[in-house]
């Protein structure tokens, strides 16, 4: 019997991590009960009231229409009753965009021959020569300080050049006059102008990325496409888009800014059009900005649209064209986001009228407003500000791994003390894991993906993870990080950050409420299609569906609930990974894969214990949308490292990372189970999970070793690490000054160790005031060549180590009289 017994356990576990269909599960049910009649000898009155309830529940369970009117349907009653409203603009929100690799991790067994399948974004001939020529260039003309400063803005010769280069016409098509470039390449631009100025990478990408080009590629009118993009592509005109209102700030689905359909005139004649008003603040370009692309709540009590308003009274949010030099429009003055200094303000207006065909897409997108940029966000997102938070980590990595080999404190380089170093190896790790997400990322969108929860994950974790980063850079360069100055290269980015993680949805939100909010109902295999079921007017239909993927919901979460366990069990030595995986990487697929077990069935039980009260339970969706992350996270690292070619060098870093992020998914894990509402579950559920104990570790202290001294060292690795950040031509900034201290101080590493042993052996003895060095070239120790090299990285390491420091008006009486001087001649050019 106890084999049986065991028999029976191996097969409900073989079943249910195979997924079994139902009927195979019916055919092992039977067998088993046939057996057990068998061997219990059961009476023939007993054998047959045992088979007819057995035929009765198969029958049942395995035809649809009696499975329908026995159980679905009963089920389907209940959750119409608690499935909470849906507003509109959340079904939108849910509606957007696509679902691509995050389909997959929420499977709870992902396919990862897929997602190597998936082919490796790259660049053109020609957007690598824009960016290694335009976008070289307009780095060089900037110099951020003077930006940050002095100007508070960019140079007019930048600007111009900007327009004359096509810069603010990145995204759109060539037939427009625009550039026509991929995501990646987008996102390349927005990567490289970010490691020289904050202020010249947001000036560049908000042009491209949601706002009125992108808005009217996918929904304007041929005739407003006509009119505006060429103009756009040029730099003619200037967008912004005013969206955040002071009431409406992450909810701007709450919009209080309106418009009312009415008549008026406009250039003397009587047109159909919306009398508008709004306040907005936070308008990136705004003050300079020549093209409103303004979203408000359109209303049209007289009807007035006919068939386009559909009889409503309020049609919804609303995105039109408005040209900032419209009679009424009021733009106002600056913002200033915490020293990054890009155009940024207010604008506002009352009773402003104008003709209806403004509207974006015209009078068919009347009420379309909150559709339409959800859809473009979801795309948008995945670029800009995940893009600008890479190239901040990459010039963090590349120029505190600089710094760290010429500093010197207790006659040792600070980057090889240890405290330093673990700073650094995770700055190192962060950078390596970043790329990959975005580059990751940009491609699914040149795939023709428009990701939405993807582009949420990308956006909330490069904000935070840049975060991490230029924290572990402060406290590197400590003293010459916190004085602000011309020689300070990373004070600026430090406060800067929280700008990234406030805009296009503050990351509080974002974790809480969008990757896992979003997610569970988009991503779901079977939870959209219940809903939608429910929410069905047409009974009949709605039963049908419903029943399908009811049914598949239960097997889905059997599936995982057993595959967790096996997984838990074994160590995740079954669970899949890709065909040909490289040896030192296969163990992460399985062990994120054992991830996506553990997380599909925690949601689904998560989901069933609270129901619509989880939209409410913030901080549990928080940590699942934690657990979905890392295992994206995960999966761009490791087809980071496929897609290069396995490039063992940078095996620290994926390491590091992976591990990293399999640890945090773990801790977001445990806090579920600590946490959960239904105290019964907690036991049941962390022993479906993790049956022998939590399974993983921090990273190793070997990896971050590693990965600090490939950010220590020259080379290939260094420069794989950081590639695609603008490098200074030669000495005129202080990033350039330190990039030529960081290649002398290792050539004169040899000469150092000369020096050293002399003083050792006390054929040197130093002395204040005396020139240690001269001393040894003239004693012979040190060739005149050798002391000629030590001269020059001397005088570059003093350079690097300097702290500005300023007059008692910080020299504003100097900068102002230079900026009056330079005025005629800004507006002549």
């Amino acid at each position: 019997m106890l084999a049986f017994a065991l028999v029976c356990v191996a097969a409900f576990l073989v079943f249910g991590f195979l997924g079994a269909p139902l009927i195979a599960w019916t055919i092992a049910i039977a067998a088993v009960l046939a057996w057990l009649a068998q061997f219990a000898a059961f009476s023939a009155a007993a054998d047959a009231s045992l088979a007819i309830a057995f035929a009765v529940a198969a029958l049942i369970a395995n035809i649809p229409a009696l499975r329908r009117r026995a159980l679905s349907d009963a089920v389907l009653g209940m959750f119409r009753r608690i499935l909470p409203d849906m507003s509109q603009t959340e079904r939108e929100a849910i509606d957007a965009g696509t679902v691509w690799w995050d389909g997959e991790l929420f499977s709870g067994k992902p396919d990862w021959n897929k997602l190597l399948a998936i082919p490796a974004p790259k660049l053109s001939a020609e957007e690598q020569a824009f960016l290694d020529g335009p976008v070289d260039r307009v780095c060089a003309m900037v110099n951020d300080w003077e930006v940050t400063h002095e100007r508070y803005d960019l140079s007019e010769p930048v600007w111009q050049f900007l327009k004359d280069k096509g810069f603010f016409g990145m995204i759109i098509p060539r037939k427009y006059g625009g550039l026509g470039f991929s995501a990646l390449a987008h996102s390349a631009v927005v990567m490289k102008l970010s490691t020289r100025s904050n202020a010249l990478a947001v000036t560049v990408m908000v042009p491209n990325s949601l706002g009125p080009a992108e808005l009217l590629l996918h929904y304007g009118t041929d005739e407003q496409k006509d009119h505006y993009l060429p103009r756009l592509a040029r730099g003619q005109e200037i967008p912004c888009f005013a969206l955040t209102s002071p009431e409406a700030g992450s909810d701007a689905a709450s919009i209080p800014d309106y418009g009312v359909v009415c008549k008026g005139l406009w250039q003397g004649k009587e047109v159909l059009g919306m009398r508008l008003t709004w306040d907005k603040r936070y308008i990136t370009l705004g003050p300079v900005a020549t093209l409103l692309g303004l979203a408000f709540r359109l209303y049209d009590p007289d009807k007035l649209l006919g068939a386009h308003g559909e009889g409503r009274e309020d049609l919804g949010i609303t995105c039109a064209l408005i040209p900032a030099s419209t009679p009424g429009v009021n733009i106002g003055r600056r913002h200033l986001p915490l020293n990054a200094v890009f155009q940024n303000g207010p604008n506002w207006g009352k009773d402003v009228f104008v003709p209806i065909d403004w509207i974006i897409g015209g009078t068919e997108y009347a009420g379309k407003g909150w559709m339409m940029l959800m859809n473009c966000l979801a795309a948008g997102r995945s670029i800009s500000l995940p893009s600008s938070s890479v190239g901040g980590a990459k010039g963090l990595a590349r120029y505190t791994g600089a710094y760290a080999r010429v500093r010197t404190q207790f006659k040792t380089a600070i980057g090889r003390l240890e405290g330093v170093e673990e700073a650094l190896g995770r700055i190192a790790a962060n950078a390596y894991m970043m790329e990959a997400t975005r580059v990751m990322t940009a491609g699914a969108v040149d795939l023709g993906e428009r990701p939405s929860v993807i582009s949420a994950i990308a956006k909330y974790h490069m904000t935070e993870r840049v975060r991490k980063v230029v924290d572990d850079a402060m406290d590197i360069h400590a003293g010459k990080g916190i004085c602000l100055g011309p020689n300070n290269w990373v004070g600026r980015g430090y406060q800067v950050i929280p700008v990234g993680i406030t805009v296009e949805g503050a990351n509080i939100l974002t974790r809480s409420l969008i990757i896992f909010g979003q997610g569970a109902i988009r991503c779901h295999p079977y939870v959209l299609r219940e809903m939608r079921a429910a929410k069905d007017p047409d009974h009949a239909l709605a039963s049908v569906e419903f029943d399908d993927a009811f049914t598949s919901h239960v097997g889905h979460t059997l599936a995982n609930g057993v595959r967790a366990f096996v997984h838990g069990l074994t160590g995740a030595r079954f669970a899949p990974a890709p065909a040909g995986a490289a040896p030192e990487t296969a163990r992460y697929y399985q062990r994120a894969a054992q991830l996506s077990a553990a997380f599909a069935l925690l949601a689904d039980m998560s989901m069933l214990a609270m129901g619509g009260a989880l939209k409410r339970k913030e901080k549990i969706s928080a940590r699942l949308g934690d657990v979905l992350s890392m295992m994206y996270l995960i999966s761009a690292t490791l087809k980071r490292y496929e897609d290069e070619g396995r490039i063992r060098d940078d095996l620290p870093l994926l390491h590091w990372s992976v591990r990293d992020a399999l640890w945090q998914a773990q801790q977001a894990i445990d806090a579920i189970y600590a946490n959960f509402p239904v105290p019964a579950l907690r036991s049941v559920l962390r022993w479906i999970v993790f049956p022998l104990g939590t399974p993983f570790r921090p990273s190793k202290d070997r990896h971050n070793h590693r990965c600090a001294r490939l950010a220590l060292e020259p080379g290939a690795a260094r420069d794989r690490l950081t590639a695609g950040m603008y490098l200074p031509k030669g000495e005129e900034d202080a990033t350039g000054v330190l990039e030529a201290a960081f290649t002398a101080t290792v050539a004169c590493e040899p000469i150092e160790k000369k020096l050293r042993e002399a003083l050792k052996r006390r054929d040197l003895v130093p002395r204040s005031g005396v020139d240690t060095a001269a001393v040894a070239r003239d004693k012979g120790v040190i060739t005149p060549e050798e002391h000629a090299l030590w001269q020059n990285k001397e005088r570059l390491r003093k350079q690097v180590i300097k702290v500005d420091d300023f007059p008692q008006d910080f020299a504003r009486a100097e900068i102002m009289q230079k900026l009056s001087l330079e005025k005629p001649v800004a507006k002549a050019a």
